[in-house]
């Protein structure tokens, strides 16, 4: 019966699409605008905002203006259009009148172009455009006086620096792509410009430097990009879950960013970019672990300030994942390798307390976990105020009720500070949930446990790729040349070469003296 049902539909389907075929066709086949505007109204029966404005030209040919209304700029159309049309010479020939608009152009607007089927006309009534039909043509023309109110350029929320630009993307994808012209001034940053989604058709334009990005790696980005099959792209997320390389691992294999400085500097390393109209998010690939921990505010600070904090970062990249799995390894199975004072204290704060280190530690864990998300959840002028204190009255009520020792709040208190400092969030994420197999693990085995844990993070690591490159890259493989720009930032007038990953023909960056002589070669 189901299988009689599915087989009634699709052939309703399939005799629904060849009875709109046939209209379309037919509808292409006329040059009268009549039928041709019966046909779009059908097509938008039940898009009660979609204008047709009809009007006379001083010779009498019937014409035609299809938009969206709210979408388009009405002053520049009846300014620029209308008017032009409407104040013609009436003696004027229809063939004569044909030859300006479709083959010169003549009307005072930047863009337009020149359609032949309904289906474009379609889209370009969808996309905020306005479709200019005329009588007597088959012709169309489409019009681009789109107007859309935007969200100024702003300072990123989530990347601030203290030394560096202020300014972050927003939901245009023509005003990011300025942003990044701004920055790359040269012939060789590339744009390709993709639509995706059946419902939405969301703009998404794939940028990188021509000789620098390797082109093996665009060629696997656009087959990646080209197998996508969805009905609406809304963030650029949707696509990074389509093409990463492992979508089972918990760790990002693409960089996320609002900055057109990071996205610029990355480019220049031979990485590309995905920037999606409607969100100010672009993404970057391919990506290592050491690419998540760097900061845009290292490459703004002095070398000797950057290497420091980069080094703090990942001593508590460390701290974040293994340090409640060491105090439940070191206080179940391993007190003798506690002082004795230190010990001594650890055991009298544990010593009312009812529940294993194990579970101690999950429950505090999980309530962090919560008053994180629930900062982040609530109105941000009560945000702050609810974690701060929520965690300091749940944290003293626990203590003084006995069901925490006052060390593990202490523990969970670093830890959850060790979190925040990941630059990634996605990377941050996935550290933390790291952190609860690895206290299992030390709850059950202690060290041992510990051990089995991170060698098989290890491992998985090891195999991960992000569009081929190695997730341990330059370390696994060992890369010498890129070391510069790992654990410390070396300065600027070390870092001469291009990574490993980029396709420069001899590896250096071209400036100073060679970058002129360049110049006077090309010249």
């Amino acid at each position: 019966m189901n299988r009689f049902r599915n087989k009634l539909r699709a052939n309703t389907a399939l005799s629904a699409s060849k009875e709109r075929d046939g209209e379309e066709a037919k509808a292409e086949a006329s040059v009268d605008v009549a039928s041709r505007i019966a046909y779009l109204r059908k097509r938008f029966s039940q898009s009660s905002d979609v204008a047709y404005h009809n009007f006379v030209t001083p010779s009498g040919l019937a014409c035609a203006l299809v938009y969206i209304k709210g979408m388009i700029d009405l002053k520049t159309v009846e300014e620029k259009a209308l008017s032009v049309l409407t104040c013609l010479d009436p003696d004027t020939p229809n063939e004569d009148l044909f030859s300006r608009l479709f083959e010169r152009m003549q009307l005072p607007i930047a863009l337009q172009s020149v359609i032949h089927l309904l289906k474009e006309a379609e889209r370009c009534v969808l996309d905020g455009e306005a479709l200019l039909l005329l009588e007597g043509e088959r012709r169309m023309l489409c019009l681009s006086v789109s107007v859309t109110k935007e969200r100024s350029i702003d300072e990123p929320p989530n990347e601030s620096v203290i030394r560096g630009p202020r300014e972050a993307f927003v939901e245009n994808i023509e005003t990011n792509i300025t942003l990044l012209r701004r920055r790359l001034r040269t012939h060789r940053f590339t744009l390709d410009m993709m639509h995706f989604g059946s419902e939405t058709h969301t703009s998404v334009a794939l940028a990188y430097l021509s000789g620098v990005c390797k082109p093996e790696l665009v060629a696997e980005a656009k087959q990646r990009l080209s197998n996508i099959e969805i009905d609406g792209v809304l963030g650029a997320s949707y696509l990074e879950e389509f093409i990463e390389d492992n979508p089972y691992s918990p760790f990002p294999q693409m960089q996320y960013t609002e900055r057109p400085d990071v996205v610029s500097a990355a480019l220049l390393e031979g990485r590309f970019a995905l920037l999606v109209d409607g969100t100010p998010i672009a993404i970057l690939a391919p990506v290592t672990l050491f690419m998540l921990m760097q900061s845009a505010e290292d490459y703004n600070q002095r070398y000797i300030a950057a290497s420091w904090i980069r080094i703090i970062r990942f001593i508590f990249m460390f701290i974040s994942v293994m340090l409640p799995s060491i105090y439940i390894a070191i206080t179940t199975f391993h007190p003798d390798i506690i002082p004795e004072r230190l010990l001594m204290t650890v055991s009298a704060a544990r010593e009312n307390v009812p529940f294993p280190a194990l579970l101690e530690a999950f429950m505090m864990e999980l309530c962090f976990e919560a008053l994180r998300e629930a900062s982040l959840r609530i109105p941000k002028a009560i945000g702050q105020a609810v974690s701060i204190i929520g965690a300091l009255i749940i944290g003293t009520a626990a203590v003084q009720a006995g069901i925490v020792s006052a060390a593990m709040v202490i523990i969970v208190s670093v830890t959850g500070i060790a979190s925040f400092i990941i630059p990634h969030y996605d990377l941050g994420l996935a550290l933390r949930l790291m952190r609860f197999p690895i206290m299992v693990l030390a709850g059950a085995f202690g060290l041992f446990g510990i051990a089995c844990g991170v060698i098989l993070i290890y491992f998985h690591l090891i195999e991960l790729r992000s569009f081929g490159v190695p997730y341990l890259e330059p370390l696994a493989p060992r890369q010498a040349g890129d070391l510069k720009d790992v654990f410390v930032r070396a300065p600027w007038w070390v870092m001469k070469k291009y990574p490993s990953h980029a396709a420069s023909g001899n590896g250096l960056r071209t400036h100073g003296r060679e970058w002129a002589a360049l110049k006077d070669e090309e010249e």
